[in-house]
């Protein structure tokens, strides 16, 4: 089945159409779909734990390739370069994740009620 593209449509006047591009549409529906009772700070809060972990799992691929390589256990650097890329490039991108939330913290606190 062939995605549509539905976040263009203006002045539709079918309940159905409208309420499938409030639910389909990124504009509307910026994290995706949800699953009944979840509050979207559970959602998010928990996508970083699990980029953490992940990025933690990197880490740990790249230290082990890097011993492996120096015990002399394996001549293939690809699979040494490899390891480290996909370690530094997830490390770049938790700490641009933890900066815009700490950013978005900043902001919070220096609101006035």
């Amino acid at each position: 089945m062939a995605s549509l593209d539905i976040s263009q449509l203006r002045n539709v006047t079918s309940r159905v159409v409208s309420n499938a591009e409030k639910t389909n549409s990124k504009v509307y529906n910026v994290l995706g779909k949800e699953e009944e009772g979840n509050d979207s700070f559970k959602f998010i809060f928990d996508q970083a734990v699990e980029n953490i972990n992940t990025t933690n799992a990197y880490l740990s691929d790249a230290e082990n390739e890097e011993i492996k390589w120096a015990l002399g256990q394996t001549d293939n650097t690809h699979d040494l370069s490899i390891a480290l890329q996909k370690a530094q490039t997830a490390l770049q991108y938790t700490i641009a994740v933890r900066d815009r939330a700490l950013s978005a913290y900043r902001e919070l606190i220096q609101m006035q009620i």
